[in-house]
């Protein structure tokens, strides 16, 4: 029997709403620096309520500015980009790990496992590590400035080639043997059998690596010098432009709550199957 304790239930409860107050204040506070005029929050002190200027804001940020000192592109485009970024580099990633793992579990071919290290060893080769060349080889290609450029790069994962490895690993042997006997060719198997079995994994990647494509600054900032082009991370540093007065700082802030929006979409509408793929993963 568990025994309740009045004091520790209130000492739990005021260290979580002090959590969450530290996390949501300054999302807060962005959101009503959002709703102002660039005038009202350069003020001392900003105010801490939200203001009138909410629609006029977000639309200006969505459409584009008209003038001004930084980069003045619509903020809808950029988050189409950073959409279509994002999405290639998850699903890139899911697909190309799934196929290396299926390879390397179910494939006897010579020199298997020194395959499977060669590509858990990039672990160690980062795209910040490798940037030079890979930028050279992008740039010879003619990928900069394009949806390639951005996404191609960053597709390849070690860490989701070992995920699926080590899940598939786990499948017994013998449903594998029973696809034999039923006639089914590799490929039938990996559809029919291991793709089902491996949906929660999947979702759960999906989330990390739909975050991971989204929240990307050092190699868009790179490949691309087109306004058109931009992520809207690149977009967010790109808007400031020097001092507090040169910038609209509303704007700014307007595009940053829109920045953060699909993110927080995609964890909330998976989370159920992210929990539950991570919690997979770990049996």
């Amino acid at each position: 029997m568990v025994e309740r304790r009045p004091f520790l239930t209130f000492l739990s409860h005021a260290v979580l709403l002090l959590g969450v107050a530290v996390v949501a204040f300054p999302v807060y506070l962005t959101f009503v620096a959002s709703t102002h005029t660039a005038d009202a929050i350069v003020q001392v002190p900003m105010p801490l309520l939200p203001g009138d200027q909410f629609w006029h804001n977000y639309v200006t940020a969505l459409r584009g500015a008209d003038s001004g000192p930084a980069s003045t592109a619509p903020v809808a485009r950029m988050m189409w980009v950073s959409l279509v970024s994002a999405l290639v580099i998850a699903l890139g990633k899911i697909a190309i790990s799934l196929l290396s793992a299926f390879a390397i579990v179910y494939f006897r071919f010579p020199l298997r496992m020194l395959c499977f290290w060669s590509i858990f060893i990039t672990l160690m080769l980062p795209v910040e590590v490798r940037i030079g060349p890979t930028y050279q080889v992008v740039s010879d290609l003619g990928m900069l400035n394009s949806y390639a450029g951005l996404t191609i790069p960053l597709i390849a994962s070690a860490t989701a080639t070992f995920l699926f490895r080590q899940f598939f690993l786990t499948v017994p042997d013998e449903l594998a043997e029973a696809a034999r006997v039923d006639g089914a060719g590799p490929l039938r198997f990996f559809k029919d059998v291991l793709l089902p079995l491996s949906a929660t994994s999947m979702a759960a990647l999906f989330v990390i690596q739909f975050i991971y494509g989204w929240n990307q600054y050092l190699w868009p900032l790179l490949v691309t010098t087109r306004e058109d082009m931009y992520p809207v991370v690149i977009g967010i540093k790109r808007m400031v432009s020097g001092g507090d007065a040169a910038n609209e700082w509303n704007i700014v802030m307007a595009t940053a709550m829109l920045a953060m929006l699909p993110p927080a979409l995609v964890v909330m509408l998976m989370q159920k199957w992210f929990v539950k793929g991570l919690v997979d993963t770990e049996k």
